[in-house]
């Protein structure tokens, strides 16, 4: 089975918790984004693993034409009910269906890392863009600066070990590891910052459904009962149970803009 048909199942598992508990905290990298990238009704944007489409949504609401696709036929779901009137496709990021320089803009939040290859996935970015676009790539800082990966770490410890070079979160979050791989693309970074993006949850169920709804809490559930992922997450939360039901993770992530 293929990293698209892998990756689009799982995160297909429990789209609505993504959604609505999860993706909601990128926010502030959305937002630093859209700063950056003059958006107007003559760009044409591909929102390269667009979730379920929320930087879409946000990016359609500058007046720019967006395109978004994704793995995941679950996801997609949520973004074409978020966004109606747009163009959302299941494609693979190593393989897209459009002409060569179609795009002013291509974003790919925590996607690329999950494609076969990086490289290969980023290089059809590339290829998309038109000359002098840009390609934004938003991933993990490195794990001791995020406590979400402490969460995560839990969830793995009810997986099977992956198979050498199965991509994770943090593949790519070491420092110059980005540049260097978008240096042998021939793709100019002219951006980088960090951002934080606190997640904060007004209750134990809520922060449960958020990690619920991920790909690797998705792949756990193959391997032992529901209950027994649902209890490792609460386990997980506990050092950062604020008061009463409030729980505050904080968490940091890398935005990178490279031009062609």
């Amino acid at each position: 089975m293929s990293t698209k048909q892998v990756q689009g199942k799982l995160w297909s598992v429990a789209p609505q918790y993504w959604s609505k508990y999860f993706e909601p905290f990128f926010l502030p990298m959305y937002k630093k984004t859209l700063e950056q990238v003059a958006l107007d009704e003559n760009k044409l944007l591909l929102d390269a693993g667009c979730g379920s489409g929320l930087f879409s949504h946000m990016a359609i609401s500058t007046g720019a034409q967006v395109i978004g696709v994704d793995a995941s036929p679950g996801l997609l779901e949520v973004a074409k009910e978020r966004n109606p009137q747009n163009n959302f496709m299941e494609e693979d990021l190593e393989a897209l269906p459009f002409a060569s320089g179609s795009f002013d803009v291509v974003t790919g939040f925590n996607s690329f890392q999950y494609a076969g290859s990086f490289t290969n996935a980023l290089s059809e970015a590339k290829r998309v863009l038109k000359d002098g676009g840009r390609v934004v790539i938003g991933i993990w800082d490195v794990p001791e600066n995020s406590d979400a990966t402490n969460i995560l770490k839990a969830i793995s410890t009810l997986l099977p070990p992956p198979p050498a070079g199965t991509p994770g979160p943090f593949a790519l979050s070491e420092d110059g590891k980005i540049e260097g791989i978008c240096n042998s693309l021939g793709l100019k970074m002219i951006y980088k910052t960090k951002v934080a993006c606190p997640f904060l949850y007004y209750a134990k169920e809520d922060a449960i459904k958020s990690f619920m709804g991920t790909g690797p809490a998705a792949a756990a559930t193959n391997h032992v009962n529901e209950k027994i992922v649902q209890r490792t997450i609460a386990n997980a939360m506990q050092p950062y149970h604020l008061t009463e039901e409030m729980y505050h993770l904080q968490n940091s992530f890398l935005v990178f803009i490279a031009e062609k």
